[in-house]
């Protein structure tokens, strides 16, 4: 499927690869043909900023590879996640979301979504009933990572996922860091969100989002609590989007988010970068092996040092988190590897500073491999408590293992972590 789903060839010149569309906007055939794209009787090619064929054909394929209805792409991770919550929210709503998050997320709901009168209640995941007492009548969704960057302590999916819909409340999970090796919808989350620019594409260079649409989430049973997609809505002409998508499919949630947040907001993806990650696409499942590989042999290696305190991997986990991990990571723990140094602060920035094939970046699930101190950097934003409630120590380090070979990355990080301890 990341291969083949969702494009075979152009129709007009048999081209195999997907074409870029490098077009603003898309003639009509008639003006019955554009009444009726504007009035959602059909699906269509109106404007770039809504929708575009190079992104249609990532769109579908991405919804093929997680088993969902549909996808919107968007220009970024964060305009994903952002997005997936304002969907269902306005001002006076709420939603409870797990801490482990990346610290961008963490601040965009922590403090943006609540400049806009959305509040986040951050709860602590392994305990799923948590989200339960955290709820009230306005909490819209939860949120969560599935393998949350930087703690890597999996989220326990399908039992919240199932708390939730006791309630009619959907959970989104953010996949970014478990493509493939984890599909979200199979545990019954009902949707899911990625930052593209990571493991999707793998190539470190395009910024890119999307949002899937599980189609398995009964939101017309749960007209109280999900007033957006069940009351009209005037940004449409009053169209009730759960009565609207009837004839398209299993996507009201979906539908909306396309025609309504990206028309008005903007956050639209180019056709190059669709064309990009389609790309890298088409190596993920081997990237995936690879990483996660890599990553297994690199953890264990670093269990062995003195200079390292604790190695956070999914298959370093103890009790219920180890449990989690075999559950829903049986086939690979992904690429991304935490360990926290004796020395603190200090020993963390000698550390960096004393690489040479590990590049010093903001960024995961690239080919190359890639180190950060989140505490002076990633998350540096929040406060000491928000920093340990979303797993950065002072000493942490986090890695994301690259493509190259094992013993050269076990090479820099023994010479790295010999500077660390000088």
């Amino acid at each position: 499927m990341a291969i083949h789903a969702g494009w075979r060839r152009d129709e007009a010149t048999g081209a195999v690869a997907v074409p870029i569309y490098q077009t603003t906007a898309f003639q009509f055939d008639s003006a019955e043909h554009a009444a009726n794209l504007f009035a959602l009787k059909e699906l269509g090619n109106i404007y770039s900023r809504i929708m575009n064929p190079t992104t249609d054909a990532l769109e579908k394929r991405v919804a093929a590879l997680e088993g969902g209805a549909a996808a919107l792409a968007v220009a970024s991770g964060q305009a994903a996640s952002a997005l997936a919550v304002q969907n269902l929210t306005k001002a006076g709503d709420n939603i409870v979301s797990s801490s482990g998050l990346y610290g961008g997320t963490w601040n965009l709901f922590a403090n943006t979504l609540k400049n806009q009168g959305i509040e986040t209640r951050f709860v602590d995941p392994s305990d799923p009933e948590a989200f339960v007492r955290a709820s009230d009548e306005r909490t819209r969704c939860w949120y969560a990572e599935t393998l949350p960057n930087p703690k890597l302590n999996v989220f326990p999916i399908a039992e919240v996922a199932t708390l939730g819909r006791s309630l009619g409340i959907p959970l989104i999970m953010d996949n970014t860091a478990a493509p493939l090796i984890v599909r979200p919808f199979d545990h019954g989350a009902a949707v899911i969100t990625y930052s593209a620019t990571k493991y999707l594409s793998g190539h470190g260079t395009s910024i890119a989002g999307l949002i899937v649409d599980g189609g398995n989430f009964d939101w017309e049973a749960h007209g109280s609590r999900q007033p957006g997609l069940n009351t009209p809505d005037s940004s449409y002409h009053g169209a009730v989007w759960t009565q609207a998508a009837k004839p398209l499919g299993p996507i009201a949630y979906i539908l909306k988010a396309r025609v309504t947040l990206l028309r008005d907001l903007g956050p639209a993806i180019s056709p190059f970068n669709s064309f990009l990650v389609l790309q890298g696409l088409e190596t993920l499942a081997l990237r995936m092996r690879q990483h996660s590989s890599s990553a297994s042999l690199v953890a264990d290696w670093l269990n062995k040092r003195p200079e390292v305190a604790k190695v956070i991997h999914p298959a370093h986990m103890t009790g219920r988190d180890a449990e989690r991990s075999s559950r829903y990571l049986p086939d690979g723990k992904g690429g991304l590897i935490g360990f926290e140094l004796h020395g603190g602060v200090g020993a963390g920035s000698r550390f960096i500073n004393a690489l040479k094939l590990f590049y010093h970046v903001a960024n995961i699930g690239d080919a190359r491999s890639l180190a950060i101190h989140p505490a002076s950097t990633t998350h540096s934003q929040l406060c000491a408590a928000d920093q340990l409630a979303a797993g950065v120590s002072p000493g942490y380090v986090r890695l994301s293992i690259g493509l190259e070979h094992p013993d050269d990355l076990i090479a820099d990080l023994d010479q790295a972590l010999r500077a660390a301890a000088s």
